[in-house]
């Protein structure tokens, strides 16, 4: 049987056939009062884009202050606050003058108020150096004091980085001519006051990281360094030295053997002797090849870890670490942390107000990492100071040890030591009045002949 092939319908027809296509039921509310949504009868349903409240705002608070609330460091200034500007820097500072409180002294013709004017001042301005995490409001409580006794202005200035001096971005390209927050450019900057002041030279006051400002400055341009005094120096690594026994290999040790060099215990003598010296010499190809690998090393990790530090995770770390310990060390730092005021408190929590403090004190760090990868320590040259010394401690400082400021006298020559009873790491903060005595007696002791021989002149 033979089957007939029909041709399939046609595509009209195919449409033709096909019910007309209708929208989708949608549902409709009804008349009546608001029904509860599925949300609250279901609780694990998603709620409903009206019901889901506005997202709060968590605040950043450091130490106190609200990181949201920022401003210029300028617009923290104090009434007394003043600006002076070195490479687009503009850099903050406080002024005191003996005028101010005891200008008498100098129109009176009695012979004793001028033998008493001439003991008590050494007519030599008086730079201050705070250390790191301070400002100038760690010289507050001797600033004026410090004018009297010197006769001169006493200026104090707060480093880039620290207190209210304006917060200098780095685009890491090193297009400035002096990075702000190296060592070099607070040198430049101790030199730049003191001609400020009008000065050929000055005494220089630094505590703790700031006694390495003095110092270096001191070997920068020794002329212009009437004097140091270097309050609870953080100058040595805060670690005992531990002196080594012995002093190397002894060279040319040598076996009480016979002269008869046929004899077989000369002959293993000597076997034994050059396949030390060989192995003495492979051993010096490999240290010094560990030593390129070791630098190697040294300087990829300085890099990652710079740019970490650069990173948002960097500035993240360093508001945890300020929140977490700053006010704490601030404590910790005096004898008696119960003594500690809230003005105090305040003092050392302002700049924390600053725009971009958090990314300066970074940028101070990475600083004083790459800094010491490419200089010697000063530790090794204190030796070459001749100028006059004074080293103050405090006898229960925990940040840098009593016997560390020690140390460091001894390793100045002519260096004096002294150390304060009850007292932590601020001498000029928890004891200003035995501070400033101190201070005193050895700026008279240094410059006192000079000033004698002018009061003998004046009676």
């Amino acid at each position: 049987m033979l089957l007939s092939h029909r041709p399939p319908p046609a595509a009209a027809q195919l449409r033709g056939a096909a019910p007309a296509w209708t929208p989708p039921l949608r549902a409709r509310p009804l008349a009546g009062p608001p029904q509860a949504s599925a949300s609250a009868e279901f609780p694990g349903s998603v709620p409903d884009a009206a019901q889901i409240p506005p997202r709060q705002h968590r605040r950043r608070i450091v130490a106190g202050i609200d990181q949201d609330e920022l401003v210029d460091p300028e617009a923290l200034a104090d009434p007394d606050s003043s600006f002076y500007e070195i490479n687009g820097v503009r850099l903050h500072h406080k002024v005191r003058s003996h005028e101010d409180e005891d200008s008498s002294s100098d129109q009176s013709s009695d012979a004793t108020v001028v033998a008493a004017a001439g003991r008590s001042r050494i007519c030599l301005p008086i730079l201050l150096l705070h250390g790191f995490g301070a400002s100038v409001f760690s010289w507050s409580r001797v600033m004026r004091p410090l004018a009297r006794i010197a006769g001169a202005k006493v200026l104090a200035f707060d480093r880039p980085a620290f207190g209210l001096t304006s917060r200098a971005s780095l685009s890491g390209d090193d297009s400035k001519p002096i990075n702000p927050y190296s060592m070099a450019f607070s040198v430049m900057a101790t030199l730049a006051f003191i001609d400020y002041l009008g000065a050929e030279k000055a005494v220089l006051v630094g505590h703790s990281a700031g006694c390495l400002v003095a110092v270096d400055t001191y070997f920068e341009a020794p002329e212009r360094v009437a004097a140091l005094v270097l309050v609870a120096p953080a100058i040595f690594a805060p670690r005992k030295g531990v002196k080594d026994s012995a002093t190397g290999e002894q060279e040319g040790q040598k076996q009480n053997v016979p002269n008869d060099e046929s004899s077989p215990p000369n002959l293993f003598a000597g076997i034994w002797g050059g396949f030390l010296k060989l192995w003495k010499h492979i051993a010096g190809l490999v240290s010094k090849l560990i030593m390129g690998i070791k630098d190697i090393f040294r300087a990829l990790y300085v890099k990652a870890l710079v740019a970490f530090l650069r990173s948002s995770l960097g500035a993240m770390l360093v508001r945890w670490v300020m929140d977490k310990f700053g006010i704490l060390g601030v404590r910790n730092a005096w004898y008696d942390p119960s003594k500690v005021t809230d003005h105090v408190i305040q003092g050392y929590t302002k700049p924390l107000k600053s725009r971009g403090w958090e990314t300066a004190l970074l940028e101070h760090t990475i600083s004083m990492i790459t800094d010491s990868a490419g200089r010697a320590p000063v530790s090794k040259r204190l030796s070459e100071i001749s100028c006059p010394v004074l080293v103050v401690t405090g006898d229960t400082d925990r940040i840098v040890p009593a016997w560390n400021a020690e140390r460091l006298a001894h390793a100045i020559p002519g260096a004096r030591f002294e150390v304060i009873k009850s007292c932590g790491h601020l001498p000029q903060e928890e004891r200003p009045e035995e501070f400033l005595s101190i201070v005193e007696r050895f700026l008279w002791t240094v410059f006192g002949s000079l000033n004698e021989q002018v009061v003998q002149a004046a009676v």
